[in-house]
């Protein structure tokens, strides 16, 4: 039998799916450049360079950035947006009560390109829903979505 919120985690219900939506938006675009950053540099031998003597944006060969390596910095945006999609999705799993398969499921969104499109939209509606029904049933606790 699947475990329910908590009836004072609720309120905070929203605000963890909103920050999660936000997350994995931008995680989600966040891999797709670096999927594009990495196909041009493995597979055509191109980085991409930021305010170098090639103009303000421009792709050069490998090792011959001189200025800013977008590309580096692509990698590591990435990095520590999908750390924040991965707390975002702990704070949500966490007062939904889900399953750990189901965190783990969550998670794979920010490493597998466009997951985390599909799997934000199933996830918000899923509590959207849950949170309406619960509304519907005690119209007293209302929870703003």
């Amino acid at each position: 039998m699947p475990l329910e919120p908590k009836p004072a985690d609720l309120p905070r219900i929203p605000g963890a799916l909103k920050l999660y939506k936000v997350a994995s938006v931008i995680t989600g675009v966040m891999l797709l450049l670096l999927c594009a950053e990495m196909i041009a540099k493995y597979a055509f031998g191109y980085e991409l360079e930021l305010g170098g003597p090639n103009g303000f944006l421009a792709m050069v060969p490998n090792d011959t950035v001189t200025a800013v390596n977008l590309s580096t910095g692509i990698l590591i945006a990435h990095g520590w947006f999908y750390v924040l999609y991965l707390f975002s999705d702990f704070h949500l799993w966490s007062l939904m009560r889900w399953s750990f398969p189901r965190f783990i499921l969550i998670a794979l969104g920010g490493v597998v390109p466009t997951l985390s499109f599909f799997v934000e939209a199933k996830i918000a509606k899923e509590v959207t829903v849950y949170l309406a029904a619960r509304e519907s049933v005690n119209p007293d606790a209302s929870v703003k979505a």
